[in-house]
């Protein structure tokens, strides 16, 4: 299947403010891209591509004043199924991990594993490890945070999503995050695009989505918190530790948000592809 997929952000500054972006598909899924997400830019400035410690893509700019529009309109090849289920995936013993994957299992920003650990192990350390065991987790969290858009707190942690029992989809990957680290399973948070696909419309403006990815036996598994259902059409932008290292835009300076347009759309099997106008 084809998935339609972009954005329309503009932000405004007082100043020329330096910025970085993590706005294209992760290089993982570059391949996939049928119209490449080249991000444009208005007024035309210089761009400036780099790879981050996590292999992600991301971009360099001097914004300049005034209005600063950053857009993008692709479209991406997509396997049409849900993201896999394998419950028989056994936990790794942490002296055979991968060297890259122990990263993911210490504590970070967001993700304070010290102040949760005895309480996951309290809840999860008697359930099986590996697959059964993250179900577990995602289970709980899923069923113990509320979901609302007015909830959300850029500066939340894990362990305040717990306490507060409220949050946006970050909190709950948060949340899941910590506690399988707490269980020796590395997790890294991930973020990028998830449309409606195979279930019902949300009525909610569309929106980036956040979710996080275990390795287990096999290799790295999406699981999400928020939905607790495997889903359709997951586009991986960024991953990283936490919400920290895959901010969207890093602006050094003021600015104020003027406009914040996401899309991802399934093309139907025969329809030629599109093209978007992006209003002004």
């Amino acid at each position: 299947m084809r998935i339609r997929i972009g954005f329309d952000i503009a932000l405004t500054f007082p100043q020329p403010t330096p910025m970085l972006m993590m706005l294209n598909v992760h290089p993982s899924r570059r391949a996939a891209l049928v119209i490449r997400d080249d991000l444009q830019v208005e007024p035309q400035v210089p761009l400036t591509g780099y790879i981050d410690g996590f292999g992600n893509q991301c971009t360099r700019v001097v914004a300049p004043p005034g209005l600063f529009r950053i857009s993008t309109d692709a479209v991406i090849e997509d396997s049409g199924l849900p993201d896999p289920v394998m419950r028989e995936a056994r936990e790794v013993p942490i002296d055979a991990l991968p060297s890259e994957t122990l990263v993911f299992l210490l504590g970070s920003r967001y993700c304070e594993t010290d102040t949760l650990s005895q309480m996951a192990w309290d809840h999860f350390g008697k359930i099986k490890p590996g697959w059964e065991r993250v179900q577990a987790i995602v289970d709980y969290v899923h069923n113990h945070v509320e979901f609302g858009y007015p909830h959300a707190r850029a500066t939340r942690t894990a362990g305040e999503a717990h306490s507060e029992r409220r949050g946006v989809c970050r909190d709950f990957a948060h949340l899941a995050i910590t506690l399988c680290r707490a269980m020796n399973m590395p997790a890294r948070y991930a973020t990028g695009y998830l449309g409606d696909i195979g279930v019902p419309r949300d009525p909610a403006p569309m929106d980036f989505s956040a979710w996080f990815e275990v390795f287990l036996e096999g290799g790295w598994f999406a699981f999400d918190a928020r939905h607790n259902q495997p889903r359709i059409g997951r586009v991986l932008m960024a991953y990283g530790r936490d919400a920290a290292d895959v901010a969207l835009t890093n602006t050094f300076g003021a600015h104020s948000l003027s406009k914040f347009e996401v899309w991802t759309d399934e093309i139907p099997q025969g329809v030629p592809l599109p093209t978007r106008e992006i209003a002004a």
